[in-house]
């Protein structure tokens, strides 16, 4: 579990943060209630802190020492204050904190838990800055990496896309306009031909001297754009912030219909929509494909026994163990109902989808899941596999659910295929 250090004088205050912290967020929380505590306890966990919260006035550090303390361990740092001048909030910005937060009423407590949630996201996040300046490039790198984002650099269009190339997953582009080989425009419309806007996001960088360059931005297909001129921090994390979150929210629109609550696998609906285009090519092109029905075995005994919370765990345990034996983009996993998956395999033979599935079955008996008060519990699957195309995709999978039956039928946790019958 990850530490958050949360420094308040105030009993009150730091007692309703913790609270609030702990409601929402998996975090070990150390509390220190002055400068030389604080101190004290960064020692102790030898400064391993994913983020600290930090009034600015402490009984020993009333001119805001606890944050050049804690951002001098290169922590994360939030200031959580009553009062900031414009002044002081320049200062803060000049040492590069991640945010502050005016301790004024309950909305800026949830406004903290935004912040702390957003830095466990920024932490698997990919962002490419892309700049021919190099003095600029690394000013924004390092706002970014300010808040922990996984960030990469490109001197220019043509060697951004080339970084695409090799990090698919990059969720957000910085592009400045004026760049040698190919500029911010030609660059937004690239990504856009390959790229929707549920699939990246686009900030272009203007410059002050040309007006109407932030619109010609977001009519190539930019989501916002910041002016270089007019730099302000706080604005910048504001628009990168929003632009990341609308992509999440269209994310997350997208999941609700296609993608089953419980344990985040495809639904049924979206399986057959895939599946559907996954058989149509294999049989046009001649290539092998596998579908194989998976129950787990004595899953109604697991409800009746434990209950049906333990059995949502189950499922939950079995869905992960599926995910991670999957690494090819290409392969298709769904919850089709209740305790029962399907998952279509693509490109390959008949007898590597049995060694595979076999070695699905074995790594679930090996793995146990833990539900209440500590206790253990172990679970097996069952599987049937159709490996011939048949007369069509509903075809395929009445095969594999019979050879499922069969596997029930010959004890359970066991692979049976159509080419390949054979116990485990």
């Amino acid at each position: 579990m990850r530490n958050l250090l949360i420094v308040e004088d105030n009993r009150i205050s730091g007692t309703m943060i913790s609270k609030k912290v702990l409601g929402a967020l998996d975090l070990n929380i150390c509390w220190a209630r002055s400068l030389k505590e604080a101190v004290s306890i960064l020692g102790k966990y030898q400064n391993n802190f994913f983020a600290a919260l930090l009034d600015y006035t402490l009984p020993d550090s009333s001119q805001g020492e606890i944050v050049d303390e804690v951002l001098s361990r290169n922590i994360p740092s939030i200031v959580f204050t009553g009062n900031v001048t414009e002044d002081a909030r320049r200062e803060l910005w000049r040492k590069g904190i991640v945010d502050y937060v005016v301790k004024d009423d309950k909305q800026s407590l949830e406004y903290l838990i935004f912040l702390l949630s957003r830095l466990e996201k920024n932490s698997e996040t990919k962002v490419l800055v892309v700049d021919d300046s190099k003095f600029f490039r690394r000013t924004i790198c390092r706002l970014l990496e300010i808040q922990k984002y996984r960030v990469l650099e490109a001197e220019n269009g043509a060697h951004a896309l080339r970084v695409i190339r090799k990090n698919p997953d990059t969720k957000l582009v910085i592009t400045d306009y004026s760049m040698p080989e190919m500029d911010g425009f030609n660059l937004t419309k690239r990504l856009r031909r390959k790229y929707g806007r549920d699939g990246i996001a686009i900030l272009g960088v203007t410059v002050d001297q040309n007006k109407t360059m932030g619109a010609r931005f977001i009519k190539v297909g930019a989501n916002d754009f910041i002016e270089k001129e007019r730099f302000i921090v706080e604005e910048f994390y504001c628009r990168v912030t929003q632009s990341l979150q609308n992509l999440e929210y269209i994310q997350m629109t997208r999941d609700l219909a296609t993608k089953d609550y419980l344990t985040g696998l495809y639904n049924r609906r979206y399986f057959y929509e895939v599946a559907e285009k996954l058989y149509a090519s294999a049989r046009r092109n001649k290539i092998d494909i596998a579908c194989a029905m998976i129950d787990i075995d004595q899953f109604k005994n697991i409800n009746d026994s434990h209950g049906h919370e333990v059995g949502d765990k189950a499922l939950q345990h079995i869905s992960k163990i599926l995910l991670s034996h999957l690494q090819r983009t290409t392969d298709l996993i769904a919850r089709m109902g209740g305790e029962e998956f399907c998952i279509m395999t693509n490109d390959i033979s008949a007898e590597d989808s049995v060694r595979f599935f076999q070695g699905l079955c074995q790594a679930i008996e090996a793995r146990s899941f833990e539900f209440g008060g500590g206790h253990r519990l172990k679970i097996t699957i069952s599987i049937g596999i159709s490996t011939e195309l048949g007369s069509g995709l509903d075809d395929m999978l009445r095969r594999a659910d019979r050879l499922l039956y069969q596997a029930k039928a010959r004890g359970r946790n066991q692979v049976v295929s159509d080419r390949l019958p054979q116990n485990k």
